[in-house]
């Protein structure tokens, strides 16, 4: 009972608050998995996206801090529009893959919870972390050339992180310890202070047909002027009471 009053109480903002103007919610029927994007005038695509990806882009977390997320393997195109009046109904992207405003997440979470009756409450659980810290070392961390709203780090050649380096474009450390997160098994917290948007570039020469990610990071966080400490803390969990895979009609 207490766990259903405490889903209900966090909710009942969502009920008050924006949704999407305009929200056609339908099974896939594309290939491409996972695709988000932003328009000029407050509008967002999601492609191919499973439920449990949508509850992550919704509370801006990542797959560990959500317990109980769905296992359904079906995939959804959601088409949506935030209404006047919204912050993001104002804005005009430098890329398509910028991330979602703020607003934004609220209305999805909102479509979540109207469609697809989502029922969730947060828990605080301590955890095994690791900080990103300063070294103490020089700092080789460059000022971004360009000032843009989607910052991006990974492998040299693009794409994810394939053991031949680090490079970042237009990153902020919040950021980027998120994607550390996922390479590191366990949550990578920035307390660095750096609040700026940096570009860098580590080279990393391996042989190694089988790289261990995980080395290659920390040889590349050194090398830039940052560690990571091992370390325990709070972190929030996103439980899921319960959730229907089939959404309500359009």
């Amino acid at each position: 009972m207490r766990a259903r009053y405490l889903t209900l109480l966090l909710c009942a903002p969502l009920a008050l608050g924006q949704s999407f103007e305009v929200a056609s919610v339908k099974p896939t029927s594309r290939n491409e998995i996972g695709g988000v994007y932003r328009f000029p005038g407050g509008r967002v695509s999601f492609r191919g996206c499973a439920l449990a990806y949508l509850i992550e882009l919704a509370f801006d977390a990542q797959e560990f801090q959500i317990v109980g997320a769905p296992t359904a393997i079906e995939r959804y195109d959601i088409e949506a529009t935030a209404p006047n009046g919204a912050e993001s109904r104002q804005s005009n992207p430098t890329s398509p893959k910028a991330p979602l405003l703020p607003d934004q997440r609220l209305m999805l979470r909102s479509l979540l919870v109207e469609r697809f009756h989502l029922q969730y409450h947060r828990e605080s659980r301590e955890a095994s972390v690791f900080l990103m810290t300063l070294s103490g070392k020089p700092l080789k961390l460059n000022d971004a050339k360009v000032k843009s709203d989607f910052p991006w780090s990974g492998s040299p050649r693009g794409g994810m992180l394939a053991g031949d380096g680090m490079k970042g474009e237009s990153e902020t450390m919040p950021d980027l310890a998120k994607r550390l997160s996922y390479y590191m098994g366990r949550p990578v917290l920035d307390r660095t202070g750096l609040a700026g948007l940096y570009d860098f570039l580590v080279p990393y020469p391996s042989t190694d047909a089988r790289p261990d990610i995980p080395s290659m990071i920390s040889a590349c966080l050194r090398e830039l002027g940052l560690k990571l400490e091992a370390s325990k803390a709070s972190v929030e969990k996103i439980v899921i009471d319960a959730i229907d895979a089939t959404p309500t009609a359009n």
